[in-house]
């Protein structure tokens, strides 16, 4: 008898040995994302950008500080970049502005904050962290929300901080072909403009959960349009168990209550991090939209899930083992 429990011990064991536990998972939007459309000096800058966006996670789970620092740090890492729709790289609205939201919420207390339609903080995911810890309300938009972030202290930026020549050409071609009625060109063209957003989850070492999403919306958004990325349940959920960032056609989060649905699938339907990611998915797909997700356990398990050809995306272990990927294989 003794034999076959050291036996299953040792077995258990060695299981146990070979799982990797996650502290960290960020994305970087999903879309088009192929060897076709990206070339191989694009490829090793978007790899170099997450590679730091989870270092700089990574750095603040080691010094012992909780998985809102993280994400709020991997996050600003990829706010900061150009590269990304978020922040400095944030795509154009139908009116040639950059409209900005973000959201965080933390597993340990099911707190959470977020913005909509800033035009002016540099780092949306401090304010949408400030409303969280400094304010008695969940969501601030457009000119309040500004508001709040210069009285708390935030960074206050020109809004042509946001002008990138890549993104403000995108928006002039969709407008010429929307204004022909050429909108099968606009998909054809521009697989991605209704894309983008960057997310990130964090395990810290006391074993809370925190999410966060920030994102410059779709390109040529009208009537102060907000998507899933700013809303707690659509693209940013949670708890003690699970947190999920979302990216994708943002409507069709939000009708499905997205990351959310991933968290109350675990609960009440007992499936895993990776069955849940994929349930959704599937139901978002038959609704008729598309895009990605990441989720992280209370466990360290993860999940990075799309139905588009790639999604930009990166983990990294307890032990700092970085893994970064943009393709889907």
């Amino acid at each position: 008898m003794r034999t076959i429990i050291f036996s299953v011990l040792m077995l258990l064991s060695t299981w146990l040995i070979g799982q990797e536990k996650y502290v960290l998972v960020i994305h970087g939007g999903a879309g088009s994302i192929s060897k076709e459309n990206i070339s191989p000096a694009e490829a090793i800058a978007y790899k170099a950008k997450l590679e730091e966006a989870l270092k700089a996670g990574y750095a603040e789970i080691q010094q012992g500080k909780t998985s809102l620092e993280a994400v709020t740090a991997a996050i600003m890492v990829m706010e900061n970049s150009p590269l990304f729709n978020a922040g400095k790289g944030a795509v154009f609205t139908h009116d040639g502005r950059n409209e900005l939201d973000a959201s965080i919420m933390y597993g340990k207390t099911e707190n959470a904050g977020a913005v909509a339609g800033v035009t002016n903080v540099k780092n949306p995911i401090l304010a949408a962290r400030a409303v969280m810890d400094h304010s008695p309300h969940v969501m601030l938009s457009r000119k309040g929300a500004e508001k709040f972030a210069f009285e708390q202290g935030l960074e206050i930026v020109s809004p042509v901080y946001f002008w990138t020549e890549d993104r403000f050409k995108s928006l002039q071609n969709i407008l010429e072909k929307e204004e022909k009625k050429d909108l099968s060109a606009i998909d054809k063209e521009y697989p991605d403009w209704k894309f983008g957003t960057v997310g990130a989850v964090a395990l810290d070492k006391e074993g809370n959960i925190a999410a966060g999403t920030s994102t410059g919306g779709m390109t040529n958004k009208k009537w102060a349009r907000i998507g899933d990325s700013p809303i707690i349940g659509a693209g940013t959920y949670a708890n003690k168990e699970v947190g999920v960032s979302s990216t994708g056609w943002g409507e069709f989060y939000i009708r499905s209550v997205a990351a959310y649905d991933v968290a109350a699938r675990m609960m009440y339907a007992n499936q895993s991090v990776d069955e849940s990611v994929a349930a959704v998915l599937a139901h978002i797909a038959e609704l008729g939209g598309n895009g990605g997700m990441i989720a992280l356990d209370k466990n360290g398990n993860v999940a990075m899930d799309f139905n588009t050809s790639g999604m930009f995306r990166g983990t990294v272990t307890h032990d700092g083992k970085i893994e970064v990927k943009l393709y889907a294989k």
